[in-house]
C-alpha cells in the first residue's frame, strides 16, 4: 500500500490526534517527523540486524530518566518511517492501523514505557 508524502503525513497526524489529550499535551517539545527510511546509523544505533528495519524511532531521554538538574536537550524526535510501514501493509486500513501502533509505540518510549509492557498492551 503506497501513499504520497502528503497523504502519509495526514495519516500520521490523525494517529497523533487519537492520542489522549493528557498525553498529547506532554509532547510539546517532541518533534514527530516522517522519513522514507531509517538511516544506516539509526539501524546500527538501535541494534537492528542487517536485513531488518525500523517502523519508528524515538530519539531523546524518556521522561522517567530525566533529572530536574540535568540539562534538557531539545527537541526530542519521533521518526516514523514511511516505506517500511507501506511495505508491510496491503490495505489502507492496515497501513493506518500500523501507523497508529507505531506512533503510540514511540510516544510510549518517550513516556518511559518498556518494550515488555508495550507488548502486553498490544503495541509491539
Amino acid at each position: 500500500m503506497k501513499l504520497n508524502a502528503k497523504e502519509f503525513d495526514r495519516a500520521v497526524d490523525r494517529a497523533v490526534r487519537r492520542i489522549p489529550a493528557e498525553i498529547r499535551s506532554q509532547l510539546e517539545n517532541v518533534v514527530i517527523t516522517v522519513r522514507k527510511r531509517p538511516t544506516r546509523d539509526m539501524l546500527e544505533d538501535a541494534g537492528i540486524p542487517p536485513g531488518e528495519t525500523l517502523l519508528g524511532l524515538y530519539q531523546g531521554a524518556a521522561l522517567t530518566e530525566r533529572s530536574f538538574f540535568a540539562p534538557v536537550e531539545y527537541p526530542d524526535t519521533i521518526f516514523i518511517f514511511q516505506e517500511p510501514l507501506e511495505e508491510m501493509c496491503g490495505t489502507l486500513e492496515e497501513l493506518e492501523r500500523e501507523i497508529e501502533i507505531t506512533v503510540v509505540h514511540e510516544v510510549a518510549h518517550f513516556l518511559g514505557i518498556e518494550e515488555e509492557r508495550l507488548a502486553e498492551l498490544g503495541y509491539e
